[in-house]
């Protein structure tokens, strides 16, 4: 499990881990929540270190899924490399909470009083470049002749304010059904509890798939996986292969390397 860290000055030079890949498979594999670590300057954003170990400080296991995912397919992936409590990469740039104050009743003090230049400051450095890899990276493997389907890996708490999920995958989608309805049949017919835009509903305006997919007509959606299932390597790797399982014939299919603009449902577009 990825561990916080205030001395990784890699965030700042590049704050996006690339995975090479071949374009012939046809996907592009995203982890909006990959990381908590934070550049040195940052400190701890006044929190106590067991607080980054937690949900609030990004996915928990999703940076192994999605790390397996790409090896299965042999295709391109991009993780981020900072915790979402320093700016938040799957939000509009002028979302309210693309910078948190107040995650799941933590105080955060390093954001609580930070004015819009410093938030500014966090989108130039952070934000916009993991948006510009996301974006070259569709413009690349477009120009190799594959339109790429475009998966983005999340995890969920099993439960929520004491109220247990039943759910083991989640598949979140705007208003393009081409990919999520298979995806879905497939993961009921594996034999997966899956929420049909639950726990969350994929309609988000300005996250990453509405701002770099949805938009451009690309086929894409968002998997979250539950977090008890794959907190650790060996459970997480585990349950990507049987996803990658299902995930391959359907990315297969012709239609989903295809530009389909469809109005979506924030009323965006």
């Amino acid at each position: 499990m990825a561990s916080w860290s205030g001395r990784d000055e890699t965030i700042v030079h590049d704050p996006v881990e690339r995975i090479a890949g071949d374009s012939a498979p046809g996907v592009l594999f995203l982890c909006d929540h990959a990381s908590n670590a934070l550049p040195e300057a940052y400190g701890t954003l006044g929190l106590p270190a067991q607080e980054l170990e937690r949900h609030i400080a990004y996915d928990i296991g999703a940076a192994f899924v999605t790390r397996r995912l790409a090896q299965r397919f042999g295709a391109p992936a991009l993780l981020t490399r900072f915790s979402r409590l320093l700016i938040d990469p799957n939000r509009g740039a002028d979302d309210p909470t693309l910078v948190m104050r107040l995650s799941d009743g933590a105080i955060v003090p390093g954001n609580a009083h930070i004015d819009e230049a410093e938030i500014a400051d966090r989108r130039i450095k952070f934000w916009q470049p993991y948006r510009d890899a996301v974006r070259a990276t569709i413009d690349m493997m477009s120009a190799e002749g594959t339109i790429p389907a475009v998966v983005s890996i999340h995890s969920f708490t099993p439960c929520w304010k004491g109220v247990p999920r039943p759910w083991e995958f989640g598949v979140l989608w705007d208003s393009d059904r081409r990919f999520a309805v298979p995806l879905i049949e497939g993961l009921k017919a594996a034999g997966f509890v899956t929420g049909d835009n639950e726990p969350y509903d994929g309609a988000l305006e300005g996250d990453t798939l509405d701002d770099e997919v949805t938009r451009r007509g690309l086929a894409g959606l968002l998997v979250e996986a539950r977090q008890d299932l794959v907190a650790t390597l060996g459970g997480a790797e585990a349950l990507a292969d049987r996803l990658a399982a299902v995930l391959e014939p359907i990315l297969r299919q012709p239609a989903l390397h295809e530009l389909s603009f469809l109005r979506s449902r924030t009323g965006r577009h």
